[in-house]
């Protein structure tokens, strides 16, 4: 993208600004970017450490299978996922902070024993699969940001900066050689009035 410009101060003035604007967002971008590898790294393991987590919990309810079957799955339902919004390197990301089940009226005192056993697993294997759900979430957040981040700073770097640069030095050349040529006619204007 060819940047547009007038051979005037006027725009030597904003091209100047703008490259001074975009020189000082580089360092900073390059900050961001190198921040949100390190995080996309760190939550690539939380997302597998989240993943073992919910294997771990259905195959610790294994036992309970034929109980699950017979449990009146219909009872139970999520009711409500508490998710607070916290910044990672200016980024937004959803971060888990409890779940919570809602069930209709069991008559517990005529349910079966196993009847707690089963629920108290579902709890965990609900909580467990919104925490999985969320490190997916949280992940795929923080790549987008860093690809986006990714390309302001090649934008920035490659072509805005030098393009900027250019146009500045080509303005600045053509206005020198404005006033250059200005002198020399002034001069040749000055000996002519001498000589006559």
């Amino acid at each position: 993208m060819a940047i547009q410009f007038q051979y005037n101060k006027t725009s030597l003035n904003d091209l100047g600004k703008q490259l001074k604007v975009r020189e000082g967002a580089l360092p900073i971008l390059k900050n961001k970017e190198s921040a949100l590898r390190a995080e996309v790294i760190k939550h690539k393991s939380l997302l597998k450490g989240a993943e073992r987590s919910h294997a771990q919990v259905r195959e610790e309810g294994e036992h309970l299978q034929p109980l699950i079957g017979r449990f009146p799955i219909e009872c139970i339902s999520i009711d409500q996922v508490a998710i607070e919004n916290r910044k990672i390197a200016g980024v937004s990301i959803p971060v888990f902070q409890a779940v919570a089940l809602k069930f209709s009226e069991i008559l517990w005192h005529e349910a079966p024993h196993w009847y707690p056993d089963v629920f108290a697993h579902l709890e965990r294997e609900a909580e467990e699969a919104v925490k999985l759900e969320l490190a997916r979430r949280q992940l795929k957040i923080l790549e987008r940001e860093r690809k986006r981040t990714t390309q302001k700073v090649n934008l920035y770097e490659k072509v805005q900066i030098p393009d900027l640069r250019e146009a500045v030095k080509k303005i600045k050349r053509f206005l020198e050689d404005k006033e250059n040529l200005s002198k020399a006619a002034q001069k040749i204007v000055k000996a002519r009035k001498m000589d006559s």
